[in-house]
């Protein structure tokens, strides 16, 4: 089922309600929500979903859908456990701001102090570096070999040797390419820093702390009450997920929570329970690029705006499951929706949906064209996650204004913001074209996950 359903129907009921009972009627909101997620599932591209909406200490929303797993008819239960991918991310990023505080490294300790046979190629790699992608170190999700290393139960030392020998994609600080690497290698940080295996101390100073009972390392192999199977889409539709050993996914993508104790661990992070003040301010201040080009991903989280509101918020994707967990922090509000199925059913799709019943539709402002269209159109291209991004820019069916599409993907409106800096809607890029001596000769393309100077072609 296509997203723009699920925007439709979230559209209807905003639209047959006043704009008071979209910010304050529970009852519509969780309507809509049963609304949306069952318009989700019913094309059976997806087995099921949790989900949680939750303002303050009013919890709205806290329900399963659809099946836990489908072989025995399992309904999702109220409780049910997901593998949370890159959400794991903002878990690693804290642990790590806690021993910064309690003085076992310093962000800006170039990582060798604590991974001394990591081949940087002669770059200096600070631990900041890994925090927000910035390293250029090669991620390991993206190479060839990791297809056949993820079924494997190998020394973790095995993957720092492969990507120590692969080159760098970019000097680091020059541009933000989302990076699994970084996040491994930080796990790995960890452990030295705190003398503590990675899910032990996950445990003991960031799930215990926060309040979350039934969070946990994920396992291949251990029998766990109320897990959801997760479930992969291919041609014939759904089939059990492609085996993983977490091993490597590790504190980049290996952590299984709940839609109930990712509400609490919101909370707790966002309240002040989880880390120090200078901390936190740390790990929601996204830096800027060497060049000074301003970044909305922090530390293991973005920090963004959605439907005109402030979100911090992160998605996550692994064999067989698909997570978004959104913090309103101006409505003190969570949204958490989780899915066991990694297809094209997206969370994030569903829960701007129920935000946007929340709060209301929001167009960003734009301001009227009138540049030479011409200046514009080209092909631009530069480094990308796991291969070369390609930006093509041309002019409207009318010919007065621009689209823009990356790699295959359909044209659509470019819209501009000011100056030189346009919004890729559809993409969530914002664009902001080079010049030199008067010519448009490179695009800085700001994608969240890949921030990055993409050349004009000849």
């Amino acid at each position: 089922m296509k997203g723009s359903s699920w925007r439709a129907a979230a559209l209807l009921l905003v639209l047959a309600a006043p704009l008071s009972a979209q910010t304050h009627d529970r009852d519509i909101i969780r309507t809509a929500t049963d609304s949306i997620v069952a318009d989700a599932l019913k094309g059976g591209m997806a087995a099921g979903m949790s989900v949680a909406v939750v303002r303050g200490r009013d919890t709205i929303v806290m329900k399963g859908y659809g099946k836990a797993d489908l072989e025995f008819d399992v309904p999702t239960p109220p409780r049910a456990i997901y593998e949370i991918g890159s959400v794991t991310k903002q878990f690693t990023a804290s642990a790590i701001l806690q021993l910064r505080d309690a003085g076992k490294l310093s962000l800006d300790d170039t990582i060798t102090k604590f991974l001394p046979s990591l081949n940087l190629q002669g770059n200096v790699v600070t631990i900041r570096h890994l925090l927000d992608h910035t390293s250029g170190i090669k991620s390991y999700t993206e190479l060839p070999e990791f297809r056949t290393l993820r079924m494997q139960k190998l020394a973790r030392d095995t993957l720092v040797k492969l990507v120590g020998n692969k080159p760098f994609d970019f000097k680091p600080g020059d541009a933000l390419i989302y990076n699994n690497s970084g996040y491994f290698l930080l796990g790995l940080i960890i452990e030295k820093a705190s003398g503590m295996a990675y899910d032990a101390y996950v445990k003991q100073h960031l799930f215990d702390r926060a309040g979350m009972p039934d969070s946990r390392y994920c396992s291949e192999s251990a029998i766990v009450k109320n897990r959801a199977h997760g479930y992969d889409v291919v041609a014939r539709g759904l089939v059990r997920a492609a085996y993983l050993d977490h091993t490597w996914p590790f504190a980049a993508g290996s952590l299984c929570s709940t839609v109930g104790d990712l509400v609490a661990w919101n909370f707790a992070l966002h309240g002040g329970r989880v880390l120090s003040p200078a901390a936190y301010r740390d790990l929601t201040t996204a830096r800027t690029l060497n060049d000074g080009t301003p970044l909305r991903y922090s530390k293991g989280l973005f920090v963004d705006s959605a439907l005109g509101h402030a979100v911090i918020t992160h998605g996550g994707g692994i064999n067989g499951f698909l997570s978004t967990v959104d913090y309103f922090p101006q409505d003190s509000t969570v949204v958490v929706v989780l899915a066991n199925t990694a297809g094209p059913v997206s969370p994030g799709t569903v829960a701007r949906a129920i935000e946007t019943v929340m709060f209301g539709q929001w167009t960003p402002r734009s301001q009227a064209f009138t540049g030479n269209v011409a200046d514009y159109v080209g092909e631009f291209r530069g480094p990308g996650r796991g291969s070369e991004l390609r930006l093509t820019v041309a002019a409207d069916s009318a010919g007065t204004g621009l689209t823009a599409r990356t790699g295959n993907a359909p044209p659509a409106p470019l819209e501009l913001i000011e100056k030189e800096a346009f919004r890729l809607r559809a993409a969530g890029a914002r664009l902001t074209f080079v010049r030199a001596q008067q010519r448009v000769v490179a695009v800085r393309a700001d994608f969240g996950s890949v921030v990055t100077l993409l050349k004009k072609q000849p």
